[in-house]
């Protein structure tokens, strides 16, 4: 669940990013040309970046959700975890290793935390090779939502919401039927995602679609795909960038088929059946990319099988975590 960070102004911390931010937004305007070739990556590596504990314990500094990683995993595709506080060659490195990245949802500041200095290096890395041709996808979920908003317009514009544990339907723009993410579902799911509470709301932040929409660089960048309402604001809550492979939705798609701990997670078979479309979808952009380690043994000492997930559903949010030193 997002712990509410305090409302950010314009640090200086966010004004290190504006610059980065401005150059982004100018790359936007131009289509970039996506990669059509026989080739087909069917071995997958997706990074999903770890983020610093709350409390932290001995040996446990930083961690993951495992449903995250199961969730890659029902759709084909094997799971690195995206260490923070690693130097920017590492993460360079890594980024060449890999075929795509997912930021999760959570609860750590979006600017100052370990996960958002490595996310804003991955995104920056995802922007300059998709602008070269070479196709790298970029998710975000909740948390991972909001840090794509801050990197791409430079400031922290979220505002409070009443949207911590509830489970909602979907209001579809017009885009979304011919969107990427979206084209390929079948009617049935796309009108369960439309009437049923399916789609798991954890964040106490949201972007308005008002303050979206008066954002020049957010514009540029991103389309959006659906809304929602806690009762008093209509926010963002399923968007795709118009030139890149880069996808956020505000809630949470993991969390029916792997999450059980909170009666407000949707277990439906339509809950089920959409995070294997969604699933599906973002391991289907991975392997648009063929980036790859420089060795077997390089890879395997790389995988998140080398770690062990906890059972934590007696006293989390997720049923099990991976921990990380």
């Amino acid at each position: 669940m997002l712990r509410p960070n305090s409302r950010l102004s314009k640090t200086m911390a966010v004004f290190s990013l504006a610059l980065f931010c401005t150059i982004v937004c100018e790359l936007s305007a131009a289509p970039v040309q996506r990669i059509t070739t026989d080739k087909r990556n069917d071995w997958p590596i997706i990074g999903v970046l770890a983020q610093e504990v709350y409390k932290p314990q001995p040996k446990q500094n930083s961690y993951i959700a495992a449903s995250y990683v199961k969730f890659l995993e029902a759709a084909g595709a094997r799971v690195v975890p995206v260490m923070i506080n690693q130097t920017e060659e590492e993460y360079i490195q890594l980024f060449k290793s890999i075929n795509g990245i997912l930021f999760p949802g959570g609860g750590v500041n979006l600017v100052s935390s370990g996960y958002a200095k490595a996310a804003s290096i991955f995104y920056k890395l995802a922007i300059e090779a998709a602008s070269q041709g070479d196709y790298f996808p970029v998710w975000g979920t909740c948390l991972g939502f909001e840090q794509l908003l801050l990197l791409t317009c430079g400031e922290n514009l979220l505002s409070q919401t009443n949207t911590t544990g509830v489970s909602l339907p979907l209001t579809f723009t017009k885009d979304a039927m011919e969107s990427r993410l979206f084209k390929d579902f079948p009617p049935d799911l796309m009108k369960a995602l439309e009437s049923e509470n399916i789609t798991e709301n954890s964040h106490t932040w949201s972007i308005s679609v008002e303050t979206f929409m008066k954002d020049e660089a957010l514009n540029k960048f991103y389309k959006i795909l659906s809304t929602n309402t806690d009762g008093n604001t209509e926010f963002v809550s399923t968007m795709e960038a118009y030139n890149y492979p880069v996808y956020g939705t505000q809630w949470h798609p993991e969390k029916n088929a792997f999450e059980w701990t909170r009666p407000y997670y949707p277990h439906t078979p339509s809950a089920i059946k959409n995070i294997f479309y969604m699933a599906n979808f973002i391991v289907n952009e991975a392997k648009k990319n063929s980036h790859s380690f420089a060795s077997k043994e390089e890879e395997q000492k790389h995988l998140i099988y080398n770690y062990n997930p906890v059972f934590t559903g007696a006293t989390s949010a997720f049923e099990q975590i991976y921990f990380f030193e």
